[in-house]
């Protein structure tokens, strides 16, 4: 009998999300405007945060030089205009919490109609977890042509229970309002077909995975000129961290293995290039006392440009629990330092094992420690994966070769979208409905 009821309520929820999505279909057939393809389409590319701004830097400058209008849209912060000055593009500050806030997310969601019914935008681009919820709905609600959700990493991965359910339901309606959910790596596309987030078709990855590449001649092998001014003895061993600090970002085991690494190399010191972020996966007080009052660990804060904070390091470890595909390690690749990260979704597409860098599982101090430590005894061995690394690099994840393929994609998009015209039905001849001429 309990088998049954199971039965029937998979079938019923089977049946909900088969109507959602021939609803979401009818709606967006009926709303999509009638126009041609444009010489200068105009896409919204939307996040939630105007943090996240930071990983946009040459994406949006790319699709303007390709052609594009670009209207960027995120929560206000300094880093919404900065980025838009920088990129050249349009912005819009339009409040999105993070969290879960039902009538903040209602009243974000008509701010976004009223901005894409205003705008009319041929595509729209919507990623991180509320703007790709949220944005998503929005554009088929009012007719966008072509919409994408760009799927950036599984926020999901690290939740538990009920939270992991709503955040599951809410990645597979942005992708169900969406034409496209292009993903950010391999490992990531597998992951969320196997969470049901979308369907093998509507999963895409182009190329080898990456949102940006990395700009190689920013970031090269080069003299270290910022060791006195952190307060850096030149003879010592430096391990390096980009990034937020969070607790997802592997912060707290990090903290706990460099103690051990320190134990074994008195003369190291920890670069962490970030800032402790306010989110969800927040450090607790404890962990961030610990590295604000550490006599060896040096905390930048937010760096607008950490190029030259790559050259200071000798080895530099992401103890990540989850990730799209992590810049980071693309950065520290191309300047040629060997990375030490983890098996988790995301990041282990970011490393040739043993070639450009050093795989863990999460969660492990004592897999940091070794791991690290085995980079530093060797001398050799780290330089010889850090020339690796930028070959890797120089290889497979040029930005311009990256960003120009998303450009070529997103104008076939495009295309093919506004091409659908509807078929006209043939009447008999000398029928009422024959039109005359």
């Amino acid at each position: 009998m309990f088998n049954n009821c199971g039965k029937t309520a998979d079938a019923g929820f089977l049946s909900a999300r088969l109507g959602i999505l021939n609803f979401v279909s009818s709606w967006a057939r009926r709303l999509t405007l009638k126009r041609r393809p444009s010489q200068s389409p105009h896409i919204v590319v939307g996040i939630t945060s105007a943090q996240t701004c930071v990983v946009l830097r040459g994406r949006l400058r790319t699709l303007r030089e390709s052609g594009f209008r670009v209207t960027l849209v995120s929560s206000p912060g300094e880093l919404l205009s900065a980025t838009a000055v920088q990129e050249g593009v349009e912005s819009v500050a339009i409040p999105m919490r993070r969290e879960i806030a039902p009538f903040a997310d209602l009243l974000a969601l008509l701010r976004l109609c009223r901005l894409l019914w205003r705008l009319k935008p041929e595509m729209t681009e919507f990623s991180t977890p509320k703007a790709g919820l949220l944005g998503s709905i929005a554009a088929v609600l009012c007719g966008v042509p072509a919409r994408v959700y760009f799927l950036r990493g599984l926020k999901l991965e690290t939740c538990a229970g009920i939270k992991r359910r709503i955040l599951l339901a809410a990645e597979w309606i942005a992708s169900a309002c969406s034409h496209t959910v292009l993903c950010n790596s391999d490992s990531l596309r597998a992951q969320a077909l196997v969470m049901g987030v979308a369907s093998d078709s509507k999963l895409r990855l182009l190329g080898g995975g990456s949102s940006n590449g990395v700009d190689v001649d920013r970031f090269h092998p080069g003299p270290d000129r910022l060791r006195q001014r952190l307060g850096i003895p030149r003879d010592a061993d430096v391990v390096g961290f980009v990034g937020r600090l969070t607790r997802d970002k592997g912060v707290p085991e990090l903290v706990e293995a460099f103690d051990a690494i320190l134990a074994a190399r008195p003369r190291s010191h920890l670069l962490m290039v970030g800032w402790f972020d306010a989110a969800e996966d927040a450090l607790d007080a404890a962990t961030r006392s610990r590295i604000k009052s550490h006599p060896r660990i040096h905390m930048t804060g937010y760096v607008a440009d950490t190029a030259p904070y790559y050259r200071v390091m000798d080895v530099m470890v992401l103890p990540t629990w989850r990730e799209g595909f992590p810049n980071v390690v693309l950065e520290a690749a191309a300047t040629g330092i060997p990375v030490v990260t983890t098996l988790s979704t995301g990041s282990r597409d970011a490393v040739v094992p043993e070639v450009t860098g050093l795989l863990i599982p999460p969660g492990y101090p004592i897999a940091i420690f070794v791991s690290v430590l085995r980079l530093l005894n060797d001398h050799r061995r780290n330089r010889r994966m850090g020339w690796a690394a930028r070959a890797w690099v120089l290889e497979h994840y040029v930005d311009e070769h990256v960003l120009g393929r998303t450009a070529e994609y997103y104008r076939s998009l495009i295309d093919e979208k506004l091409s659908r015209t509807p078929r006209r039905k043939t009447v008999p001849a000398g029928s009422a409905l024959e039109p005359t001429y």
